[in-house]
């Protein structure tokens, strides 16, 4: 093995550490206030880890609603109220979420933010480890819906850039059309004009042969 591809390996090792996605806790300001919440970072731009989180609900039986305009937008959140999910507690309680753009120069980098509210309160303080770490689980384990809907959306934009070089061939295949038409125009044009060019010269000649005969004429009579 090559020193080089040694490098490489033990490079790209420490490339999937640097970002495995585990949940870990910490607080974001929701409605003013700071809250406790549980939070993962993504490798992935906020469409795509949005878009899986959507869907994610979405098959747990809870739809979207948002705060604040759409969801990601003006730093609106996700809320569900009184949502269940089996894989976090066997309580129904608020599941509050927001993503955000991991920093301003991260740009294909997100956070998840996901806060828990029971009663009006939040319900860190209540958890046990047991309740902590599903709630760590769940967000761990949106990684392959987060991958697939990253996918989706590479995908959709590489059909968006087929559809953009396809309609750029069909622009250049009619003005190709035109551009053949105009060279039979000027082909045309071109042959005619060689022809009016030896009709002209033949005009010349005779015209040239009509003032030599002309001139022919005055020398004889002096």
């Amino acid at each position: 093995m090559s020193k080089a591809f040694h490098f490489t390996l033990i490079l790209s090792f420490f490339s999937l550490i640097a970002f495995s996605q585990t949940a870990y806790e910490g607080t974001v300001e929701y409605n003013k206030k700071k809250h406790d919440a549980f939070i993962i970072d993504y490798p992935y731009p906020p469409e795509a880890v949005e878009d899986a989180l959507i869907k994610r609900m979405e098959k747990l039986g809870h739809k979207t609603k948002t705060e604040k305009g759409l969801f990601n937008k003006d730093k609106g959140f996700m809320v569900h109220k009184g949502a269940f999910i089996t894989e976090v507690s066997d309580r129904s309680m608020d599941y509050v979420f927001k993503v955000d753009r991991k920093s301003r120069r991260e740009k294909d980098e997100s956070v998840i933010y996901m806060i828990l509210i029971k009663d009006g309160e939040n319900a860190r303080a209540g958890f046990s480890v047991e309740d902590i770490e599903k709630a760590k689980a769940f967000l761990n384990n949106l990684n392959p819906d987060v991958e697939s809907s990253d996918l989706e959306l590479k995908i959709k934009t590489q059909d968006d850039v087929v559809v953009k070089a396809e309609k750029k061939f069909k622009n250049l295949q009619d003005n190709q059309q035109s551009l053949e038409k105009k060279i039979k125009e000027l082909q045309a044009d071109l042959e005619q004009n060689l022809k009016d060019q030896e009709s002209q010269q033949k005009e010349i000649e005779n015209q040239k042969k009509l003032a030599e005969e002309m001139k022919g004429r005055r020398k004889s009579s002096l």
